[in-house]
C-alpha cells in the first residue's frame, strides 16, 4: 500500500533521514521506534506530505509524491505529537468546524460526530471547552480530528507521549480497534506500547533502519542468531568450552558465572539466525556430562532496542 525508496532528508548539512526504504502493507499496524532525534517525526512528515524529501520516492496506492500529494493527503489522517486544537472552542464546535473544513456534507456531519465521539470516548466531554481537558482527552479529540474523513491510512506521531498509564491504555485500545479496518503507522519510544499494539516494528537510528520485523521474530533472534543457555555438570571447563565452540551453527560461546558447585553454564549465540540447540544437545550428549539446563532465551524488546541504538 505504501512504498518508500531511498528516502533522504537534509536540514542544511545535517542528515535526519538517510536512504530509508520501506514497504507498508494494507491493514498493518506498524510501529516506528527510535531514540529522540532518530528521524521518526521527519519520516512521518514526509510520508504525509508535510515535508518534501531531499531525495527518494514515496508511493501510496497508485499515487506518488510530490505530484499527487493532495490526493495522498485525502486518504491519510495525521495526528502530530501535539494535537492541533483550538483551545477556546467547545469540543463539539471544534469537531464540527473540522468536519466543515474537511468537506463533510452538512446532512452527514452530526452522524459522523456521533460515530467519532463513541469511537474515541468523547461522549461525556463534547460540551466542554478544549482548554479544560487533560492531555489524554486532548489526544482523543486530536484522534477524532485525524479520523474525520474515515481515512484508509492513519499516521500518529507519538500519540501517547506524556500520558499516564491509564490514558496510554485507553489510546492503545482505540488504536487496536481502528487497526481492524485501517493501515496505521505510529512512532513511539515506549517499547511496551509497540509490543502490545503493533503487527510489525521498524527501529530507526540516526536516520537509518536498523531492524524491521515482527516483535516475536525480533525477540527470537533479530537476525543476529538465537541465544541458548546451557548448564552442565561433571565437565572440564576448557574441554566443554572448546566442544561447544566447534558445534555447527554456533557463532560464539560465553561462560557465565554460577554458584552451583561442579556446574558450568554457558551462553551460546547462533550464527545468522540459526538455532543450534539440537546440535549442541547431541554434541554434549556424547560426553559423560549431565545436562541440567538447555533453554532458549528470548531477549526483551528493550534489550534489542538498546543494542541497536547504542551510541546514538
Amino acid at each position: 500500500m505504501i512504498q518508500v525508496e531511498n528516502l533522504t532528508k537534509y536540514y542544511n548539512d545535517f542528515c535526519a533521514v538517510d536512504g530509508l526504504s520501506l514497504t507498508i502493507n494494507k491493514g498493518e499496524i506498524l510501529g516506528l521506534l527510535g531514540p529522540n532525534g532518530a528521524g521518526k517525526t521527519t519520516t512521518l512528515r514526509m510520508l504525509t506530505g508535510y515535508f518534501r524529501p531531499t531525495s527518494g520516492t514515496i508511493k501510496v496506492k497508485e499515487f506518488s509524491m510530490p505530484g499527487d500529494t493532495l490526493e495522498i493527503k485525502k486518504i491519510m489522517g495525521y495526528l502530530p505529537e501535539s494535537a492541533p486544537l483550538y483551545h477556546n472552542m467547545l469540543v463539539f464546535d471544534y469537531l464540527e468546524y473540522v468536519a466543515k473544513v474537511k468537506g463533510i456534507p452538512t446532512e452527514k456531519r452530526l452522524e459522523r460526530l456521533r460515530e467519532l465521539s463513541e469511537l474515541c470516548g468523547l461522549c461525556d466531554i463534547m460540551h466542554k471547552s478544549v482548554d479544560e481537558l487533560s492531555k489524554g482527552l486532548k489526544q482523543r479529540v486530536g484522534l477524532a480530528h485525524a479520523l474525520m474523513t474515515d481515512p484508509e491510512i492513519l499516521v500518529l506521531d507519538e500519540p501517547t507521549s506524556g500520558l499516564d498509564p491509564n490514558q496510554i491504555a485507553e489510546i492503545r485500545s482505540i488504536i487496536r480497534r481502528i487497526g481492524k479496518k485501517k493501515t496505521i503507522i505510529f512512532s513511539t519510544h515506549i517499547l511496551s506500547e509497540a509490543e502490545a499494539t503493533c503487527d510489525r516494528i521498524v527501529i530507526v537510528n540516526r536516520g537509518k533502519i536498523v531492524a524491521d520485523d515482527t516483535t516475536r521474530n525480533l525477540k527470537n533472534g533479530n537476525g543476529r542468531g538465537g541465544c541458548l543457555s546451557l548448564s552442565v555438570s561433571d565437565a572440564d571447563p576448557d574441554k566443554a568450552l572448546a566442544l561447544i565452540r566447534d558445534v555447527k551453527g554456533v557463532e560464539r560461546v560465553e561462560p557465565v558465572e554460577t554458584t552451583v558447585p561442579g556446574n558450568l553454564r554457558f551462553e551460546i549465540h547462533g550464527a545468522n539466525g540459526a538455532d543450534p540447540g539440537k546440535e549442541v544437545y547431541l554434541a554434549v550428549k556424547q560426553q559423560e556430562w549431565i545436562i541440567t539446563e538447555l533453554t532458549r532465551e528470548n531477549r526483551s524488546l528493550e534489550t534489542i532496542f538498546q543494542e541497536l541504538t547504542r551510541g546514538n
